[in-house]
């Protein structure tokens, strides 16, 4: 990845590379590789909802194996139709 000077810039190129949801335990092991690999959940939790602020991710509520809501987030589109619209 290339070099990233910020953790959230970081985490987001992550959750592009992923290109899935990624809920707050799975951007946790994302960081694990990083230059921040100290990075645990409360963090990442802050880091995506941040990254969510700046219109970058959408919360989404997802379903585990076991039939449990989650939040995740993932990209937020950037594709608009042809009436301009997304």
């Amino acid at each position: 990845m290339a070099d990233l000077t910020t953790r959230r810039e970081y985490l987001y190129a992550a959750v592009q590379q992923h290109g899935r949801p990624v809920t707050t335990g799975l951007a946790e092991q994302l960081m694990a590789d990083s230059p921040w690999p100290t990075t645990k959940r409360n963090t990442a939790r802050k880091d995506l909802r941040a990254l969510s602020g700046r219109g970058l991710l959408t919360a989404v509520w997802t379903r585990d194996t076991r039939g449990q809501q989650r939040l995740a987030y993932q990209l937020t589109s950037t594709t608009t139709g042809e009436d301009g619209q997304p």
